[in-house]
């Protein structure tokens, strides 16, 4: 086995990075051809603008919608995939230095998870 140093840590927090945004990628792109599937021959109307639907931005909801192959839900999981890569990079950020036993660099990494955690989940 290999020794956990600086740059094989480097070396997985950019595969971290490169895989989470293949996977977000893939599956907006899969959601996305599902959802031009779904709805040809929708004529779309951009005179007034119509958020998002209430049961796309509640996460229960979203993994029943996916459940049953809505294109749009399917997308919303890309984009929520795609957000969480450089939380889970952080996060694994946080780990790698606790192995290497570097208590500033812990400290910062979980100054910067909870700023992230917050910004996320904190609603206006």
């Amino acid at each position: 086995m290999k020794r956990f140093d600086d740059q094989r840590m480097d070396i997985l927090m950019g595969r971290l990075l490169q895989v989470g945004v293949l996977l977000a990628s893939a599956v907006v792109l899969i959601g996305g051809i599902l959802y031009l599937h779904q709805h040809a021959g929708t004529p779309a109307d951009f005179r007034t603008f119509a958020g998002e639907p209430a049961n796309l931005r509640h996460i229960t909801r979203l993994f029943s919608l996916i459940a049953t192959g809505d294109g749009a839900a399917i997308i919303q999981l890309g984009a929520l995939l795609l957000i969480a890569t450089p939380v889970a990079r952080v996060l694994f950020a946080v780990i790698a230095f606790t192995i290497e036993r570097d208590r500033l660099y812990i400290a910062v990494s979980l100054t910067v998870l909870i700023v992230l955690l917050l910004s996320l989940f904190h609603s206006s």
